[in-house]
């Protein structure tokens, strides 16, 4: 027997209902700007600026340990992690850590950096001081990064908007973006308003989620595409509805899948890449939502042109039969 999520031949009608899921979208979309301009985001040292210390050791690195002793210094964000590092040799003991820029300082300064030492050393007494390696961003530096990171999430939508309009008609094209603009919206919206660090790791998940939700969506498209010719006496509606259903299955067992593997990494992950996962997990569920209630409502909003004069055996393509 196969296990199944979702049972063959589902009926289910997912457009009685379609200004309501599109109203719901718009609230929440509302309300994470509503959240981004009132508190902001809590940025991480990536766009804050900051000091990234490398440090050595004669004896394993312990990150818990390093975090209580620099927990006593009240430094604000601080980010520890053990590194491979090859210039150390095989028999490394290397960790990375990353304070925030302190208030009113470009980085944090030399004093700062000594009692970071001695702090760690306490619990560390093979440490080796100096620091192997001590290096700071200042906040202009900072600022270049959240221009370059909004510059790169807007090239990818942007591109995505091409691809799905060459690729179909530009009703889809539509669609397809608002779904992707929905999906990072509520994404920023939830970090903004539970205060988790954003840091280019979150950047990295952004772009990410925008190709996990263009994925879903050309797959339905796809077979509304195919519907579209095999019913034509169909209204729209009840072509997404089959679409949709014909669908559903892969959609769902694509989605469980993918979060299983998140979940695991989000609980057993630790704290370096937990931030990067949730972002994943919530874009996962979002994505797949957006895919079936967003992209589809818009297209069955805005409408797609039937012309049957056609030979029935083109691809749909608003530049004639060309191989998609």
């Amino acid at each position: 027997m196969r296990l199944r999520l979702v049972r063959q031949n589902t009926n289910f009608d997912f457009f009685s209902r379609w200004r309501l899921w599109l109203g719901l979208s718009a609230l929440l979309i509302v309300v994470s700007f509503a959240s981004f301009l009132l508190q902001g985001l809590n940025y991480g040292i990536d766009f804050r600026g900051g000091t990234t210390i490398r440090t050595e050791s004669t004896e394993p690195v312990d990150v818990g340990t390093y975090r209580a002793a620099l927990e006593t210094l009240a430094l604000g964000d601080v980010s520890i992690s053990e590194v491979f590092d090859p210039t150390f040799g095989p028999d490394q003991n290397v960790a990375m850590i990353r304070i925030q820029a302190q208030e009113g300082e470009e980085a944090v300064t030399a004093t700062l950096i000594e009692e970071v030492g001695v702090a760690l050393q306490a619990v560390d007494p093979g440490l080796k001081l100096p620091f192997a390696s001590v290096e700071s961003v200042g906040p202009k530096v900072s600022g270049e990064l959240i221009q370059t990171a909004a510059i790169a999430v807007v090239l990818a939508i942007a591109a995505v908007l091409i691809y799905i309009w060459l690729r179909f008609e530009w009703q889809f094209a539509v669609g397809a973006v608002v779904a992707l603009v929905h999906d990072v919206i509520l994404t920023i919206g939830i970090f903004s308003e539970l205060q988790i660090k954003f840091d280019l790791a979150i950047i990295a998940a952004l772009l990410t989620i925008v190709g996990y939700s263009l994925n879903d969506t050309v797959v339905v498209f796809d077979r509304v595409r195919e519907n579209l010719i095999k019913y034509k006496s169909k209204d729209l509606n009840e072509v997404l509805n089959i679409s949709i259903n014909e669908t559903l299955s892969r959609t769902f067992m694509t989605s469980a899948t993918t979060l299983l593997a998140l979940i695991a990494l989000f609980v057993l992950g630790g704290d370096v890449i937990r931030g990067f996962v949730f972002a994943m997990i919530w874009g996962v569920i979002v994505g797949t939502y957006s895919s079936i209630f967003v992209a589809s409502a818009i297209l069955l909003w805005l409408g797609v042109k039937r012309d049957w004069s056609k030979p029935t055996d083109t691809t749909g393509n608003q530049f004639g039969n060309i191989d998609a």
